[in-house]
């Protein structure tokens, strides 16, 4: 199975979140620096996984994202599922 460069980040960028479970909201730009990756690119998958219930967002000057659900309850093939369409 190859999975496309949208499931790849999609999947390094759940990771991350789930690095940092628990910790607050996380920015884009914090992701986008640590997994090397598009912070334009990044928004839109993490809008994907958003509209999937898979994170949450906050606004303002505490705002960023957030994992749903604990990490131990997201499986990979969820992400890639909403990923890849």
């Amino acid at each position: 199975m190859r999975i496309s460069t949208k499931g790849r980040y999609g999947t390094m960028a759940m990771l991350d979140l789930a690095l940092h479970y628990g910790e607050g909201p996380t920015l884009v730009k914090d992701i986008a620096e640590r997994q090397h990756i598009s912070e334009r690119y990044l928004e839109h998958l993490l809008i994907l996984l958003k509209v999937a219930g898979m994170v949450r967002s906050n606004r303002g000057t505490h705002g960023g994202f957030t994992l749903a659900k604990a990490p131990s309850l997201i499986r990979l093939s969820e992400i890639i599922q909403v990923t890849e369409g």
